[in-house]
């Protein structure tokens, strides 16, 4: 299984971007999904998440401005993000657990200006 994240790079406070984290198979299906970031100096966090079931969630720094989403057919992962702002700046990867077997991607980073 491979998870290869995309989409990241240098925004204006304000901007947007849209990640996607294309997967190998079609464990997007039947895992649980989520988002992930590290900014320098801090532990990484989890951002969205959403579960095989379709439920999701999100951390309370980004409520209200990202959403996490997948489209099944294409075997990808996505985080829009909206409103970005400096202290979103980090490397975001994407994540699937299935059964006790986590999947990482590896990062792509996203940096915003102000």
């Amino acid at each position: 299984v491979q998870l290869q994240a995309s989409g990241g790079g240098l925004v204006q406070a304000g901007g947007s971007l849209r990640l996607a984290c294309a997967a190998s198979s079609r464990i997007l299906a039947i895992g649980d999904m989520g988002w992930y970031r590290q900014a320098p100096g801090k532990q990484r966090e989890l951002v969205a998440s959403m579960t095989s079931g379709g439920n999701t969630n999100y951390a309370d720094s980004v409520k209200g401005r990202f959403t996490i989403s997948t489209d099944i057919a294409k075997n990808t992962l996505y985080l829009q993000m909206n409103s970005l702002k400096p202290e979103d700046t980090a490397v975001y990867s994407c994540s699937v657990v299935i059964a006790v077997t986590r999947y990482w991607g590896q990062g792509t980073q996203v940096t915003v200006s102000s």
